[in-house]
């Protein structure tokens, strides 16, 4: 009896890992590969993962800069699979404490509609400054899942 209660014990705790964690590190990919940008970006986090429609979702993306920036502007594009679907621009500063020097950080939270199509999306950010140069350019992937909360089947 103690051995079929361990190997439960057990098939619970292999379960519990393979499970999705809701927090993973997103690939990122510079817009021009082998350009020296004065932002670098060292990661990008998508929590949930996948997002859920009509639920609010967070995008952390992590950097460093040599420069000290005062002010500037993110402009995002949103593609479903390739087409275009959603474009939006920010205040730099908005999004992260300035001026931003050294590591920082660029958190933003959106709620995408629930009638959002499920699949995979790619999101390109630029980072202008005050003179409109790009300081990075990045694009990752992000997923949108199937379900719905409170769906009815």
């Amino acid at each position: 009896m103690a051995t079929k209660q361990h190997f439960l014990l057990l098939a619970a705790a292999a379960t519990l890992l393979l499970l999705p964690s809701g927090s993973t590190a997103t690939a990122v990919e510079y817009c021009k590969k082998g350009r020296d940008y004065p932002v670098k970006v060292s990661g990008v986090e998508v929590v949930p993962d996948p997002v859920i429609r009509g639920e609010p979702a967070t995008f952390k993306i992590s950097a460093s800069t040599d420069k000290n920036i005062t002010t500037g502007k993110l402009v995002i594009d949103v593609a479903y699979f390739i087409f275009h679907v959603h474009s939006e621009t920010h205040n730099f500063c908005d999004e992260t404490s300035c001026p931003a020097t050294g590591e920082f950080m660029l958190a933003s939270q959106q709620t995408l509609p629930s009638f959002t199509p499920p699949g995979s999306y790619t999101l390109t950010m630029k980072l202008l400054g005050d003179s409109n140069e790009e300081l990075t350019c990045i694009s990752f992937g992000f997923s949108i899942g199937f379900v719905t909360p409170n769906a009815i089947f």
